[in-house]
């Protein structure tokens, strides 16, 4: 069974370090894959995005989503890091790495995760402006990316 790495955090990570010992600590896999989520501002209005989540609950939420794609496909190793706090455009919000011995596992649970992730993991996201702040509704792309699964 596939070792997962959970881990929600409000101090940054060394996305270089953590894929590079992931990629180590994945001996017997044929193929490792990363995504690095990045605060993304569209039009240049974006001061900051605060992320809110509740303690122990989304540890849960993203170990049983974890669960879930290591019963879909043959993986090694998982690991999510999902920050949570106060960030500043481009600083790093989360990463994705599954390990497994073969490329196509390794690219449909990564993107599986990222998925259910971005739609269905405990986090509450509000955008700050110069002009005030907006909460981060739900997209109907990000949810339609869920049918696929």
């Amino acid at each position: 069974m596939a070792a997962a790495d959970i881990r929600v955090q409000a101090g940054p990570f060394d996305y270089g370090a953590v894929a590079a010992d992931f990629a180590r600590q994945s001996g017997g896999a044929g193929a490792v894959v990363t995504f690095l989520g990045l605060v993304r501002d569209d039009g240049g209005r974006l001061t900051a995005m605060e992320i809110e989540h509740y303690p122990g609950m989304t540890e849960r939420a993203i170990a049983a989503i974890a669960d879930e794609a290591r019963t879909r496909w043959s993986l090694d190793r998982i690991a999510v890091i999902h920050r949570f706090g106060r960030l500043a455009p481009g600083e790093p919000i989360m990463m994705v790495a599954t390990a497994a011995r073969h490329r196509e596992a390794a690219f449909a649970a990564a993107e599986f995760l990222m998925d259910y992730l971005k739609s269905r993991a405990p986090f509450w996201k509000k955008e700050l402006h110069a002009d005030g702040a907006d909460w981060v509704a739900a997209r109907d792309e990000d949810e339609a990316a869920l049918d696929r699964w």
